[in-house]
């Protein structure tokens, strides 16, 4: 089975720039507190790297 990351938004989007605002809609997350399973590919790991400081990021086999 691929492994998956697990992502959740944990701070408002707020003073964001609309680079991070977009990055964080692609993800598919839209209010804080949402979740969702996201594969692992270098696209989905660019993404997340940009706005770590917004989410937690948990790895699942």
């Amino acid at each position: 089975m691929a492994k998956v990351f697990r992502v959740r938004l944990k701070r408002s989007l707020i003073g964001a720039t609309q680079d991070q605002k977009d990055t964080v809609r692609c993800l598919g997350l839209r209010k804080i507190g949402q979740e969702k399973v996201i594969k692992d590919n270098p696209a989905n790991r660019g993404q997340i790297f940009k706005v770590q400081h917004l989410v937690d990021v948990k790895v699942e086999k």
